[in-house]
């Protein structure tokens, strides 16, 4: 790729900006219809069990976690939600659409998009090319080519879409400098950017916190929540920390050994004797940092 004239004017792009779509204040009203719909879902490897019929939705504008202790199945359900994975049975409703098995090349089409918990950003590139990366499924292969004036005037719009973005994130002095001279909180969230440009609805957040210090998971967490509420995206959020999870989540599902034991709001879920059992083995006091 290419670097990114940043400095250059904008064309009016042919899709919504990204500015337009963030709400001045207040959440953004959502649709009643799900932006995800898991029925039913399980998944075997070699006759060992990672998810056993797991059922649950996602509302528009909501963030939903997922969390469990280790081997509980998390992983194993984003990827069968994202497509690396083909579940034995189920089905996973995305966009009005149903799937056995959700094509990952269907993705950005269905606007979903994912982040992953181990960085897979580009070091030898820019801040603004990494984010812009986001898009290379959503575009023409003959945009690529610097020749054709569809890719000039594409590389003006994308790069007034990253502008946007990082402004959004607070990303905006950092766009020129190699993303690998970025402290890792920071990479974190050019992640999370390359994400957002793929103007998705629903996000697939992979412990996001992982690695961050306390000051740069309440800098992601409040991030994750203007996603939400200015933006209207759905969220879910696969974390281990469960104070963050409790403060930021509006509904929780908790998998142990690939099922469902528990679904519902922060404070039901940290209450729920099969949850603490889960965690802490006894029926101990409830789990500590709901909000």
């Amino acid at each position: 790729m290419t670097g990114l004239a940043l400095s250059e004017p904008a064309l009016q792009p042919e899709r919504r900006s990204f500015a337009s779509r963030i709400a001045p204040s207040g959440p953004v009203t959502a649709s009643t219809t799900p932006a995800l719909q898991l029925s039913g879902i399980s998944l075997a490897f070699g006759g060992i069990r990672a998810l056993k019929d797991v059922s649950f939705d996602v509302r528009p504008g909501e963030i939903r976690a997922v969390i469990g202790p280790n081997g509980a199945g998390k992983s194993s359900l984003v990827n069968v939600i994202s497509g690396l994975y083909r579940a034995d049975n189920g089905r996973i409703g995305i966009g009005g659409e149903s799937f056995a098995h959700v094509p990952p090349g269907r993705l950005p089409g269905l606007e979903v998009a994912r982040s992953f918990q181990n960085l897979a950003l580009f070091p030898g590139l820019s801040v603004a090319e990494n984010i812009a990366s986001g898009l290379v499924f959503r575009r023409r292969a003959f945009a690529w080519l610097p020749f054709f004036p569809a890719s000039r005037r594409e590389g003006r719009e994308t790069a007034a879409r990253v502008r946007e973005i990082a402004a959004f994130l607070g990303l905006e002095a950092h766009l020129p400098r190699l993303v690998s001279t970025l402290p890792f909180g920071l990479q974190k969230q050019v992640e999370l950017a390359r994400a957002m440009i793929a103007d998705p609805r629903l996000l697939l957040l992979d412990e996001p916190m992982a690695g961050l210090t306390g000051t740069e998971k309440a800098a992601m967490a409040a991030h994750i929540r203007a996603i939400r509420d200015r933006l209207g995206l759905s969220v879910i959020l696969i974390e281990h920390d469960i104070a963050v999870v409790m403060g930021l989540s509006d509904r929780i599902v908790v998998l142990d050994h690939g099922e469902v034991i528990a679904d519902g709001s922060p404070d039901e879920v940290r209450r729920d004797p099969e949850v603490i059992r889960a965690y802490l083995g006894s029926d101990a006091a409830p789990l500590a940092g709901a909000a």
